[in-house]
């Protein structure tokens, strides 16, 4: 139970979901938290966005494992508002060793229907935030000579291309590409960056939602790639990912950067 003990983790999009999962899963293997959420509604989805009150709860149940934590509403487009809570978490809780940067946000379209806002969107959400959430952290990590862990959530769609998310797929392929060079640039730092790569989570943004469905109603042939190997269970459960990025960010991957580690039920062999 003390896998990650004294050290203190930095996780976005933690109201609920995989990023709550992450946050009570490090909570109770020693880590103290700095928390963020939008908690608001950040582009057009088909699922409903996190809560404050979300938050709050996620706050709570770490709290109630004898954890401390700062917490703030903050927007992952935001580079300020991301500093400042760094800069907060850091006075407060002495020292960063782990980033997670698990924000990120999900619809659908093929890409010459879809409108370039919500093109945009999603590369300012799902890859700019991973460039300003390291950008916020990592300088605080460097300054404390403790080394640490940097964890960013791609996707399967990181690694082979989804139909109907040619955004998403460019935005969680631009995360690998990133993260890659951003191991090589902290390794003398002994800072390890990694990128995980789920495939369906039982959460609100991982289940496929009516617009996913459409999608797959109208393009049968678009099924065609989204197999997987193990065929139980369908999806993972948040906790899954979470034990995952509880390994990353312990001593017991410290010989790991630059890696893609697929949690997908075999999908991307598929």
């Amino acid at each position: 139970m003390n896998r990650v003990q004294g050290k203190v983790a930095f996780i976005t999009g933690a109201a609920r979901g995989q990023g709550r999962a992450e946050a009570v899963r490090l909570a109770e293997e020693g880590a103290d938290l700095i928390l963020t959420d939008l908690c608001a509604s950040a582009t057009e989805t088909d699922y409903a966005a996190a809560t404050p009150e979300e938050l709050a709860e996620t706050v709570a149940l770490v709290e109630k494992l004898g954890r401390r934590v700062v917490h703030g509403i903050a927007d992952v487009r935001d580079l300020d508002a991301l500093e400042e809570l760094v800069r907060r978490g850091v006075e407060e809780l002495g020292r960063l060793d782990v980033v997670v940067a698990n924000a990120g946000v999900v619809n659908w379209g093929r890409f010459w229907e879809m409108s370039p806002q919500r093109w945009q969107d999603m590369i300012d959400i799902n890859l700019t935030g991973v460039f300003n959430t390291l950008r916020a952290a990592v300088p605080a990590m460097i300054a404390a000579g403790n080394g640490g862990s940097v964890i960013a959530t791609s996707s399967v769609a990181g690694i082979k291309s989804l139909p109907g998310q040619s955004h998403y797929s460019a935005a969680k392929h631009g995360v690998v590409g990133f993260a890659k060079s951003a191991a090589i640039e902290l390794a003398p730092y002994q800072i390890r960056v990694n990128t995980i790569h789920p495939w369906g989570v039982r959460t609100p943004m991982g289940e496929m939602g009516p617009e996913a469905q459409q999608i797959f109603t109208d393009h049968p042939s678009y099924g065609a790639s989204m197999g997987q190997v193990l065929a139980d269970p369908v999806f993972s459960e948040p906790e899954d990912i979470a034990n995952l990025v509880l390994f990353l960010a312990s001593d017991e991957s410290r010989t790991i950067t630059g890696a893609q580690l697929p949690i997908d039920h075999g999908a991307t062999k598929v």
